[in-house]
Formats: C-alpha cells, sequence, structure tokens
C-alpha cells in the first residue's frame, strides 16, 4: 500500500509517498480504507525523533483516520464492510489503510465530510478527557465554573471552548489577536492577546481577584508563575504539553500549597486500550448528539491533500492554523 513515510536517519529531508506493508488485522480490529486523516504536534515530534509511538503500534505517522471499512476481525460484531467510520490510532493513519480496535471506531455522522470527521478523533477526545474526567468529575455544584484555556484557537483550544461552552462554564482563552475572533466565535467568552497583555492580570480584573477554577496549558515554563497566580482556591490545571521547556528554575511552591491546587500531566496515546475504549464510549454517549445537532462543529483550517504532506507540517511549525489541519487521502 501507499504511506507518507520519512527518513528517520534524516527527519529533514520532506515526507514522501511510499510503499510499505499493508497492516495485519487482528482478531478485534478492522481494517479501514483511509479517505482523510489530520496532523497533531505529536506527528512532527515523533517525525524529530523525540516522541516514539507506543509499543506495538505502527511506526507511521498520524493519529487520526476517517474512512471506510474494508474488512473485519472475526470477533468484531459492532460494525460491518461498508460503515463509514473515524477514530483514534496510536499510529499509521498516513497511510492507504488503517486498523483500529474496534470498539475504538466511532460511526461517522451522514452529514459529515471524511475530512470533518478526521479533525474531530484527538482534539475533541483530549478536550473531554480534560474537561470531565481531570476536572469536573463527580462535582456537583450550582455556581457557574470558569476556564482559562491556552492556545485557544488550536485544535484541542477550539474543541474545549465548544464543550466548555456546552456545560455552562465562562471561558477565557489566550490567543493571538489575529485569532480573536476566531475564538468568539466558537464561544470565548474573554479572549486575551498574550503578546500584548498579562492574562494573569486581565483575570483578576475580571474576576474580582476570585481567578479561574480550571486552566488547560500547554505552554509550561513560560506560563507558569502566571497561571498560578491567576487559578483560584482549589482550582485545577492540566498540563497537556510544554511548549516553551519544561524545566523551572526558583518555582515557588507556596501558592500551590495555600490554594489547594491540583496540578496533572495528561497524555492520551499511550493510554491502556481499556482506558481509551471507555473515553471513546463516553464521549461518544456526550459528543454525537451535539454533532448532530450542530451544537459542536469540528474545525478546520486548512486541507491538503496528502501529496503535500510537508507542505502541511510546514504550516503547523508555523503556528499560524486555526483549527486542524487535514490531508485528504487521494487515489
Amino acid at each position: 500500500m501507499k504511506a507518507i513515510l520519512f527518513n528517520s536517519e534524516n527527519p529533514k529531508e520532506p515526507l514522501y509517498i511510499g510503499e510499505t506493508e499493508k497492516p495485519i488485522l487482528s482478531e478485534n480490529e478492522i481494517l479501514i480504507n483511509v479517505k482523510a486523516t489530520a496532523l497533531n504536534r505529536a506527528d512532527l515530534l515523533q517525525r524529530a525523533g523525540k516522541y516514539p509511538p507506543p509499543k506495538g503500534a505502527s511506526t507511521i505517522l498520524g493519529l487520526e483516520i476517517a474512512g471506510e471499512i474494508v474488512e473485519i476481525g472475526k470477533n468484531v460484531t459492532n460494525h460491518k464492510i461498508g460503515d463509514e467510520v473515524f477514530g483514534l490510532v496510536g499510529g499509521g493513519a498516513y497511510a492507504e489503510y488503517a486498523t483500529i480496535d474496534a470498539q475504538m471506531a466511532i460511526s461517522k455522522p451522514k452529514h459529515f465530510s471524511f475530512e470533518e470527521a478526521a479533525a474531530i478523533p484527538e482534539v475533541f477526545l483530549t478536550a473531554f478527557q480534560t474537561i470531565f474526567w481531570t476536572f469536573l468529575g463527580n462535582e456537583k455544584t450550582e455556581n457557574q465554573k470558569s476556564i482559562l484555556i491556552h492556545a485557544g484557537a488550536s485544535g484541542v483550544g477550539s474543541a474545549a471552548i465548544q464543550i466548555c461552552k456546552v456545560v455552562g462554564m465562562k471561558v477565557f482563552v489566550t490567543a493571538s489577536k489575529s485569532k480573536h475572533e476566531f475564538c468568539k466565535n466558537l464561544g470565548a467568552d474573554i479572549v486575551i492577546d498574550y503578546k500584548n497583555e498579562d492574562f494573569a492580570k486581565v483575570i483578576s480584573e475580571q474576576t474580582e481577584g476570585k481567578g479561574v477554577n480550571y486552566i488547560i496549558d500547554f505552554i509550561g515554563q513560560n506560563y507558569w508563575k502566571q497561571n498560578i497566580d491567576c487559578i483560584a482556591v482549589d482550582g485545577k490545571m492540566a498540563i497537556l504539553a510544554a511548549m516553551s521547556g519544561a524545566k523551572l528554575e526558583n518555582a515557588n511552591l507556596s501558592k500551590i500549597l495555600i490554594k489547594r491546587i491540583q496540578i496533572t500531566g495528561s497524555t492520551l496515546r499511550s493510554r491502556s486500550l481499556e482506558y481509551q475504549r471507555e473515553l471513546i464510549r463516553q464521549f461518544s454517549e456526550f459528543a454525537l448528539p451535539l454533532f448532530q445537532n450542530h451544537k459542536l462543529k469540528p474545525v478546520i483550517d486548512s486541507i491538503f491533500d496528502w501529496t503535500l504532506a510537508e507542505q502541511a507540517h510546514k504550516h503547523m511549525e508555523t503556528n499560524q492554523n486555526k483549527g486542524k489541519i487535514i490531508l485528504s487521502v487521494s487515489e
């Protein structure tokens, strides 16, 4: 089969379409003829040798697939050949064919294109996991909660804004000035220009000094102090990446103690199959009706033919995208 490949010895060489072995189906999997996939920063890191795929996963890039089932394992009963599905995989999505555990595949809403479906799995599942499993849990409260979402125009950011508005939160986001209108259109209440404004000061002013209940952070080092300053008592922060660096010097832990802050690091790709299956089940129950009635929507920045994957990667590297970058798998 054809797949997008790269030279692991020299990752700066361009991506290219090449021939590789078609994946072998296991008894609990389905084989997908991939129609569309999507970019994630994990792809850039894996290509650079900084984020290897989980044990047993394909070494081909790509975590999100949308396409048509062409073969099913002998134990599969919840899907059939010809069904159109989308889902999250541990690797192998940049290819003509990819396998996925049958319980991880989600039926594609009929009104969605394959490109729209491919824009959902990684970002919406990450946002859902963070908001419901890390933050809300079994919390019962009648008071409106507030959240700060960094990189509001990113894939996860755009998904998180929508989910938070569905559950009734007040949403603060950081984004560059050119992306403010985009974030507001998704439902953000307050958009902060991180290049020219102190987001901790803005949040303090907007919350009468109380701070936000939750923070989703992708930045790490450069935002650490401001995050701790603007989070509320009993607040929770999820660290999903550390784009500015992962090391802290002279960090003061006193506010974490005084405010009783809970800080959680979170990944999804390395989670167990059982964990991911349950996440998919709960996400599908919550989100599919909302996609059907347009209260949630996949957000696409751009669509590239997969022969232009190198160009798509360069587009992501510039941080100019608003939403997901999609690769359409042409014949």
